[in-house]
C-alpha cells in the first residue's frame, strides 16, 4: 500500500515521500487565542489529529507543530473589552483551547509555539527580507514587496489582479502596490509592543508562521495544513516570505480541509450562527463530534445540523455497543482456538486491508468508517453463536482498537466501569430477589436518570450509557 495525498499546490494526488525516511515534519496553523474555538476550528484540529495518528500507525515519527497566535488586533480589542491585558487574554483562551482539545480526544501537538515567545526570530526574518529587497519600511510599518516574488499566487492559482479581491488588509497609501502585505506594524498609543529596527510594534499575521515553521521544523516542511480559507492570503504570503529567503519550497505537500456550514448556511458572524466547541461539549459527546467531522471527506464541505448530529450519535452507538458486547462475552468466553478463529482472522484481515486502502487514498475517512461498520457486522454475526472462543473475540477487539487508535471514535468517549453503578446493579438484583420492588424501582429510575441502560443477557445483566 502506498499513501497518496492531494496536494493543494499541484491539485493532484501524489505519492507521499517525506524528506527524511521514517520521519514527518508537519505544521498546522493554530488558533488566534482571543476567544473559544468554534466548530470551524475543530474540523482541522480533529482531521489533522487523524492524519498524525495514521502516519504514526504506519510507522512514521511525526513532529507535529501547531502554533498559537497570542498577539493580534483581535486580542487587543478583546483585552480592551475585558479591561485586561493581551497576555491575560491569551493565557485564558490558550487554557480553554487545551481543555477543548483534550475534550475532543485530540493528541497533544509535539509543540505549540507562541508568537510572543519567538519575536527575535520573527524580527530576524523580516530583516533578511528587507536586506534582500523583498520588503521595505514606511512610517514604522514594514511591507512585503510582492513584485519581487514571481510565483506569488501559485498556491491559490490566481494572478495578482485576482488576488487583490481577497486581500485581508485594505489599500494603504504607504504601500508601493495594493498587493503588498504587512510584515511589521508600528504600535499605536497604548498598544502592546516590541522594539525593532523599525521602531516599536508587533508582527503581521503571516510572518509569524514563516518564522516559527522555519525555527522548529526547518526550511522545508513535509506537510503544511490548515483550513481552506487559509490558502489566501495566509499561506500564499507564507510561501512568498519563506521562499524569498530560503530559495526552497516552504512545504512539499499542502493540505486544506473544507468549510463547515450550519443548517446549510455558511457560518459567519453576520448570521450569528457560530457554535463554539466549549458549548458543543456540554451537550454532544466527543466521539460524536469526531465522527461527524470524519463522516465526510476532509476536502468536502460539511453541514452541521440536528439531523447530522443525530446520525453521528446513532453510528457511534452502534460501534460502541459492538465493542461492549465483545468485552462482555470475553468475561465468560473459553479458550478454544480452531477453524473459527482462522476463518475470522482471514475476514478481519480483509477488512483491515480495506481500512488502510481508504486511509492511504488521501485519508478517505468516510470510506474507512465503512470498513469499521463491516467489522461491526462481522462481530455481531459472530456474537450470535452460542459459543465463541476468547481467541476469536480478541481478534475482533484488536481490530477495533487498531482502527480507534487512528480515528479516536471510542477513546475520546470511552468510560470505565463505574464502581458505584456496579454496586447499584448488585443492590437492585438483591432487592428483586427479596421482592423489595420499591427499592428495585428506585435504583432503576436512578440509573435511567444517569443515562444508564440495563440489558439482560444469558451471561447476566450488563449496562451501557445512552
Amino acid at each position: 500500500m502506498t499513501l497518496r495525498i492531494y496536494n493543494t499546490m499541484t491539485r493532484e494526488k501524489e505519492v507521499f515521500t517525506p524528506l527524511a525516511a521514517g520521519k514527518v515534519n508537519m505544521y498546522v496553523c493554530g488558533p488566534t487565542v482571543y476567544d473559544y474555538i468554534h466548530i470551524g476550528n475543530a474540523r482541522p484540529a480533529i482531521f489533522f489529529d487523524v492524519v498524525r495518528r495514521y502516519l504514526e500507525s504506519i510507522g512514521y515519527a511525526v513532529n507535529y507543530v501547531v502554533n498559537f497566535t497570542d498577539v493580534d488586533d483581535k486580542l487587543i480589542r478583546k483585552a480592551e473589552q475585558l479591561g485586561t491585558t493581551v497576555p491575560e487574554v491569551a493565557e485564558r483562551f490558550i487554557a480553554a483551547f487545551k481543555e477543548n482539545i483534550e475534550g475532543l480526544g485530540i493528541h497533544k501537538a509535539t509543540m505549540n509555539p507562541r508568537v510572543t515567545e519567538n519575536m527575535p526570530e520573527i524580527i530576524a526574518l523580516i530583516e533578511e527580507l528587507v536586506a534582500n529587497g523583498n520588503a521595505y519600511e514606511n512610517g514604522g510599518d514594514v511591507f512585503f514587496r510582492t513584485s519581487t516574488f514571481a510565483d506569488y499566487g501559485k498556491l491559490s492559482h490566481q494572478n495578482l489582479e485576482e488576488l487583490q479581491l481577497g486581500i485581508r488588509i485594505g489599500v494603504d497609501e504607504r504601500k508601493e502596490s495594493g498587493q503588498d502585505f504587512v510584515l511589521w506594524k508600528a504600535a499605536k498609543p497604548g498598544e502592546i509592543k516590541w522594539e525593532s529596527p523599525w521602531g516599536p510594534g508587533r508582527p503581521g499575521w503571516h510572518i509569524e508562521c514563516s518564522a516559527m515553521a522555519r525555527k522548529y521544523l526547518g526550511d522545508t516542511l513535509d506537510i503544511h495544513g490548515g483550513g481552506h480559507d487559509l490558502q489566501f492570503p495566509h499561506h500564499e504570503c507564507e510561501i512568498a516570505q519563506s521562499e524569498s529567503v530560503t530559495g526552497k519550497p516552504l512545504a512539499n505537500y499542502w493540505m486544506h480541509n473544507g468549510y463547515i456550514n450550519i443548517n446549510n448556511e455558511k457560518m459567519s458572524k453576520s448570521l450569528g450562527n457560530g457554535i463554539t466547541v466549549h458549548e458543543m461539549l456540554k451537550t454532544i459527546k466527543p466521539a460524536v463530534i469526531r465522527y461527524f467531522m470524519l463522516s465526510a471527506h476532509y476536502r468536502s464541505p460539511l453541514n452541521f445540523s440536528d439531523e447530522t448530529i443525530a446520525q453521528a450519535e446513532n453510528s457511534v452507538e452502534r460501534i460502541a455497543n459492538s465493542v461492549a458486547n465483545i468485552k462482555h462475552r470475553l468475561e465468560v468466553a473459553v479458550s478454544a482456538p480452531g477453524e473459527e478463529q482462522a476463518a475470522l482472522q482471514a475476514r478481519v484481515a480483509e477488512i483491515e486491508a480495506q481500512f488502510h486502502a481508504k486511509m492511504d487514498d488521501d485519508f478517505n475517512t468516510p470510506d474507512a468508517i465503512t470498513a469499521i461498520f463491516e467489522l461491526v457486522s462481522e462481530a455481531n454475526l459472530h456474537l450470535q453463536r452460542p459459543v465463541v472462543s476468547a481467541e476469536a473475540l480478541r481478534v475482533l477487539l484488536s481490530a477495533f482498537e487498531s482502527f480507534d487508535r487512528v480515528l479516536g471514535l471510542l477513546a475520546a468517549d470511552e468510560e470505565l466501569l463505574d464502581a458505584e453503578i456496579d454496586a447499584l446493579i448488585v443492590e437492585r438484583t438483591e432487592a428483586r430477589g427479596s421482592k423489595n420492588w420499591k427499592r428495585a424501582d428506585e435504583i432503576r429510575d436512578l440509573l435511567a436518570a444517569q443515562g444508564i441502560v440495563l440489558e439482560d443477557t444469558p451471561q447476566g445483566i450488563r449496562w451501557r450509557r445512552k
